[in-house]
């Protein structure tokens, strides 16, 4: 009896003996448990983080390539301009030659008249002469035509361009359809020109085109129909105008000079 009660006595205390070794190796196990999770997310921060790292040094090289982007845009618009100014001054000096025009020479097919004075080299060069058909006798009837023509176109190479716009609607006035009234039209457009009155200008190298459309002074008139136009500030008319001249007159002075002005409007469309 004795015996069995020392028996569970020590069962017993072997079981209570046993019990704290046991919750150790569990409370163990979770603790490793605990350090590996631990492990694994500090792993995960540090994989986000170099990703995070990498979108940094991303996005700073990519701010890099538009700052010189912008950068070589700057110099392009600059450059465009550049050009754009160049070509237009270019082309208003041309333009402006054209207001310095010569004495026409009499018609080859006059008759001949007592040698006139000489006459200083600024009036040397001349523009074509108007062609005139008929007999001796109408055309020897042009002298006082001819000269009021002189005294309009004298003033306009002298630079007097009120003078000389007031002189051409004179002699007009005299001589709507003379010999010399489609290169009267045509200089009174250019002296409306050279002052900046475009609406007038246009106004008469349109007269000048539907008065005279064979003349040869009819391509000079289409493109200063287009300068006007575009001195008006209407970009998109003398654009279509000074296309035309190219197109009906190819190989021309006025032709190559439209297609300057063309570029030129082209590249001022570009730079705005």
């Amino acid at each position: 009896m004795r015996i069995g009660i020392k028996l569970m006595l020590v069962v017993a205390a072997a079981r209570v003996a046993a019990a704290p070794a046991h919750a150790q190796r569990q409370s163990l196990a979770d603790r490793v448990g605990a350090l590996e999770q631990q492990m694994y997310n500090n792993s995960a921060n540090q994989d986000l983080l170099n990703q995070i790292n990498q979108l940094r040094q991303q996005v700073t090289s990519l701010q890099a390539s538009i700052e010189q982007l912008q950068h070589d845009n700057a110099q392009l618009k600059q450059s465009a301009q550049d050009q754009y100014l160049d070509l237009d001054s270019r082309l208003n000096r041309l333009e402006g030659g054209n207001a310095a025009p010569a004495l026409p020479p009499v018609p080859a097919s006059a008759p001949k008249a007592a040698p006139a004075p000489a006459k200083p080299a600024v009036a040397a060069t001349s523009e074509r002469p108007p062609s005139v058909h008929g007999d001796a006798g109408s055309l020897a009837a042009t002298g006082d035509e001819r000269t009021s023509y002189n005294v309009a176109f004298d003033s306009l190479k002298a630079g007097k361009y009120d003078d000389s716009a007031q002189l051409f609607l004179s002699f007009l006035q005299l001589y709507p359809n003379g010999v010399y009234a489609p290169n009267a039209l045509y200089w009174l457009g250019e002296s409306y020109y050279a002052t900046r009155n475009f609406p007038m200008a246009e106004t008469q190298f349109r007269e000048l085109l539907a008065r005279y459309p064979t003349h040869d002074k009819a391509a000079g008139g289409l493109l200063k129909v287009g300068l006007s136009q575009y001195g008006e500030g209407k970009v998109d008319q003398a654009q279509q105008t000074l296309e035309t001249v190219v197109a009906q007159y190819p190989g021309s002075d006025a032709a190559r000079t439209a297609q300057d002005r063309l570029q030129s409007i082209r590249l001022g469309k570009q730079i705005r």
